[in-house]
């Protein structure tokens, strides 16, 4: 291992709200940032404005010159890059592969923060993806990156539970600063010589896949208990939703319920349930609903639901 002095350059690419905690942690460390990589600004909202990323309105808050480029695959990025003199590159949600000529610019290499204990859970929504399989535990896991995508040795991991109360938008919260701890504690250990990267088991890996708004759509016809944990793994996007009277009613709490009624898609009463009064027959037993939001409304109990709609009871939804 090179020597080097205590305090390094750092390059910092990310883009997500996940990623913000990493660059906090590493602008007031005593590590020098000297430039942040992130997405191009994106068209968002009903205007279709263009939006900066919060990583870049992170780094802009912070002084720290930051970089949009669509991607780094062309010359003249390696060659800007490597101006920069990084000796270490780390990565966190970025949302680009880096190629090998990137790889090999710093010196100490490039570290992935990674949502998930790796191998499991390789690729874009690792989060949802564990919620989406039933784990228990989830966690975060510091790599050395290589071509691959996620594949690269580990440095170190550290686990979390996972509640039944935990969305993909909890859980990013919470992992998100658990990466960055750990990415303040790996960091000196790797630099200093004291790890050995540790190959990933590849016949112990899974992978997620990209998720999309058509994945939110309800299907009546499968099992309550995957419903609840697409309910949780979707939100808070794209949201589960199914149809009610031609608007779209988006599921965003519910409950899985170990009992029989009726045909898939229909909504009975729950009256011995006070906090679910209202619930879906699915393909095998009931799903609960909590909180409801229909098309154009605001987000409100079930009960508060059933007072506005008093057709609900006993409609057939779409399958």
């Amino acid at each position: 291992m090179i020597e080097f002095a205590s305090a390094m350059r750092i390059v910092f690419m990310g883009t997500p709200e996940f990623a913000v905690p990493a660059l906090d942690a590493l602008f007031h460390s005593e590590h020098q940032v000297v430039a942040v990589y992130t997405q191009p600004d994106r068209p968002a909202g009903r205007g279709r404005g263009l939006v900066p990323p919060p990583v870049k309105r992170a780094a802009l808050g912070y002084g720290l010159p930051v970089w949009q480029p669509p991607s780094l695959r062309q010359p003249e990025e390696v060659e800007r890059l490597a101006k920069l003199r990084p000796e270490v590159i780390v990565v966190s949600a970025f949302g680009q592969l880096l190629p090998q000529n990137i790889l090999d610019i710093p010196p100490c290499g490039c570290l992935n923060i990674h949502p998930s204990l790796l191998p499991l859970h390789r690729g874009p929504s690792p989060i949802a993806a564990a919620i989406l399989a039933g784990d228990e535990i989830t966690g975060v896991s510091i790599m050395l990156m290589d071509k691959g995508m996620d594949t690269g040795p580990l440095l170190a991991q550290q686990q979390i539970s996972i509640s039944p109360q935990d969305t993909t938008g909890s859980l990013i919260t919470k992992l998100a600063q658990l990466g960055a701890q750990l990415l303040i504690q790996t960091l000196p250990l790797w630099l200093e010589g004291h790890l050995t990267p540790q190959p990933q088991d590849n016949e112990k890996a899974t992978y997620s896949k990209l998720i999309g708004k058509k994945d939110g759509e309800i299907d009546w016809q499968l099992p309550a208990i995957e419903l609840w944990r697409r309910v949780r793994a979707f939100q808070p996007w794209p949201s589960c939703y199914t149809t009610w009277r031609g608007k779209q009613l988006k599921i965003i709490q519910a409950l899985p319920l170990s009992r029989e009624d009726d045909e898939p898609g229909r909504v009975i009463a729950l009256k011995d349930m006070p906090d679910t009064p209202v619930g879906v027959q699915s393909g095998k037993e009931v799903l609960g609903l909590l909180q409801v939001q229909l098309e154009g409304k605001r987000a409100m109990t079930a009960e508060e639901f059933l007072q506005g709609q008093r057709g609900f009871i006993g409609s057939l939804l779409p399958c």
